[in-house]
């Protein structure tokens, strides 16, 4: 599942995912938002995530796909979450990731609205 957080700072999309990740919930909750934001300009992307057992084939490849499609638009992702493999992933191979990425402890959330708002 994934939802979209209220109250961030402008230009900044914020989402909350837990458990498994869904092309479904990729495609409607979330494209959308980023294809908006890349074709206005710039895309500052926070994601909190507590709990993960997943993502489908489908759920990746909308990823992927919006990250080539729009490379140019990312500025800053701020990964929000406790889930060590995740963070030492993203610092193995942020450097792929369009923009800066930098991952954040669950504690570290307003540090990294802080950060991917900057």
């Amino acid at each position: 599942m994934i939802k979209r957080l209220e109250g961030m700072p402008a230009g900044v999309i914020g989402f909350e995912a837990s458990g498994k990740l869904s092309a479904e919930d990729y495609r409607d909750t979330v494209l959308p938002v980023l294809v908006e934001a890349a074709a206005a300009g710039e895309v500052r992307f926070l994601i909190v995530v507590r709990d993960f057992d997943g993502m489908s084939g489908g759920a990746l490849w909308q990823d992927l796909k919006v990250g080539v499609e729009h490379l140019r638009a990312w500025k800053r992702v701020a990964l929000v979450t406790d889930i060590e493999w995740m963070t030492h992933v993203t610092s193995l191979f942020g450097w792929m990731t369009p923009g800066e990425t930098r991952t954040f402890p669950l504690g570290g959330r307003d540090e990294a609205v802080a950060w991917v708002s900057a």
